[in-house]
């Protein structure tokens, strides 16, 4: 899942600045021509307050202002930044001037609040610039790791340019070189992690985002072999060249600092629905954790009267969006030696693929030797309870609400190529799989089709109707396990 950003989404960190600017610039304004008071009272100028800034998205947003904001140089910004608040400011005076509602406000706050917010958003761009080239723009975890796919002769020119620029949204994690009899074992610094076709199984196995391809034009039928082989991992392309686009989903034109790109990818969300997805996980997970509090209060001491010898709470590592590993949280429902027998269960396995599931599971608490019996951690599972912990992950950012199953470590170490693709989203709490009668499939290949069908077919209106289902699947509690 591909997000198709713009200059705004990129410079998030410049507007929520600004924003903060323009309120902090035009209270000081305020205080300097009238005293200390609370600007956000007063009718009249809270008015201009809220206008001012939708002014500052209007002029933003026609003007492209937060293009290229971190090539400019010391004068370019000023210049740029001045400008801004000229138009700024002539707006604001023409919109009294037609109302006519000049002689209720004061010119000279008005002529302080632009001066003031031009040294001041000035300085505060200059800051901030120093502190995104200091730090490289972003957190290692939090760039899109991308791995650049070249011919050997192609490969430092290649490099070169995606090395050149500003933006720091990408971290290139490694080179494959096209040619397997290549000898290269780093280039320019960047480390050489495949040659030939061993570039779909570290693709596979590791933390890829995207993949840049810069191969020879005249191999046409090759890249778009391979562009279509990484599409099918579910991860997101990106071809140094416009010669083919025939067949290809969710194409568009952009730019990886220096290297014109063609994109393309399972599929590409707009950054509001991106923005919107999140605002829901946040919110479910402030909720949910709240509601982790009170049931801990219960669950914890049935726990540990039924197995006194393992924790309350189970942690695993599991594997997240694009390979990334991170640490579930549930409220135990199994005995603590249950990973150590689930080796002699294998027999018992009803799934045909990867994951692990039985009828009767005498490793959950309170099974009986059989597992036949419906003790606390039959309850805990056919109710949901024991995953209310994962809410602390969808708050941090490790899962969504809505998503596809993280799988275990084990299960990941064993993917095939295709099987990479379901993890081209975030893991969630809930999915269209479990939905669907999750206790009723036991082939691994159609819980990987039924999450592709979720990642080609996503809108924040199908989370909404997926988590509406999950509601009544845990009352009726179907589907449970």
């Amino acid at each position: 899942m591909h997000i198709k950003k713009s200059s705004w989404i990129k410079h998030f960190d410049f507007i929520l600045a600004d924003l903060i600017c323009l309120n902090i610039t035009f209270n000081l304004a305020y205080w300097l021509r009238h005293g200390i008071a609370n600007v956000y009272e007063i009718k009249d100028y809270r008015m201009i307050m809220i206008m001012i800034m939708v002014l500052h998205f209007c002029i933003t947003y026609f003007s492209n202002w937060y293009s290229g904001i971190l090539k400019r140089g010391y004068f370019g910004e000023f210049q740029k930044v001045f400008i801004y608040n000229l138009e700024m400011i002539a707006v604001v005076f023409s919109y009294l001037f037609v109302m006519q509602l000049s002689i209720q406000y004061s010119r000279l706050t008005f002529i302080s609040y632009f001066c003031i917010n031009t040294i001041v958003m000035y300085m505060v761009h200059i800051i901030l610039k120093k502190i995104i080239n200091d730090n490289e723009g972003l957190s290692k975890y939090n760039r899109v790791k991308i791995l650049v796919l070249v011919n050997e002769e192609m490969a430092v020119d290649s490099v070169n340019l995606i090395k050149d620029g500003h933006d720091k949204t990408y971290d290139v994690v490694g080179i494959a070189i096209v040619e397997p009899e290549s000898k290269c074992s780093e280039i320019m610094g960047i480390p050489v992690v495949a040659y030939g076709k061993d570039v779909y199984e570290y693709v596979c196995h590791n933390v890829i985002d995207d993949v840049l391809i810069c191969m020879d034009p005249g191999r046409q039928d090759e890249i778009e072999r391979v562009t279509n082989k990484f599409l099918e991992m579910g991860v997101t392309v990106h071809v140094k060249m416009n010669m083919f686009t025939q067949g290809l989903p969710n194409v568009y034109f952009g730019r990886i600092n220096a290297v014109n790109v063609l994109t393309t990818s399972m599929k590409t969300v707009q950054p509001y629905e991106i923005f919107l997805k999140r605002a829901l996980d946040i919110c479910a997970g402030i909720v949910g954790c709240l509601i982790t509090a009170i049931l801990f209060i219960f669950i914890a001491p049935a726990i540990k009267i039924a197995d006194p010898k393992g924790p309350v709470f189970f942690g695993q590592e599991r594997v997240g969006k694009n390979g990334r590993k991170f640490k579930i949280y549930k409220f135990r429902s199994m005995y603590s030696d249950a990973e150590e027998r689930k080796k002699e269960l294998m027999d018992k396995n009803k799934m045909s693929g990867l994951m692990f599931k039985i009828d009767a599971d005498p490793r959950i608490i309170g099974s009986g030797p059989d597992g036949k019996r419906k003790g606390l951690g039959h309850f805990l599972r056919a109710s949901s309870l024991d995953e209310f912990p994962n809410f602390w992950s969808i708050l941090k950012g490790d899962m969504s609400l809505v998503g596809t199953r993280p799988p275990t470590m084990d299960e990941y170490e064993k993917y095939e190529l295709h099987h990479k693709s379901r993890l081209a989203a975030k893991p969630g709490l809930t999915g269209i799989w479990q939905v669907s009668g999750r206790s009723d499939f036991t082939d691994f290949e159609e819980v990987v089709k039924l999450d592709n069908e979720y990642i080609k077919n996503w809108t924040i209106g199908l989370d909404i109707k997926i988590i509406l289902k999950t509601v009544v699947v845990v009352i009726a509690r179907r589907g449970s396990v």
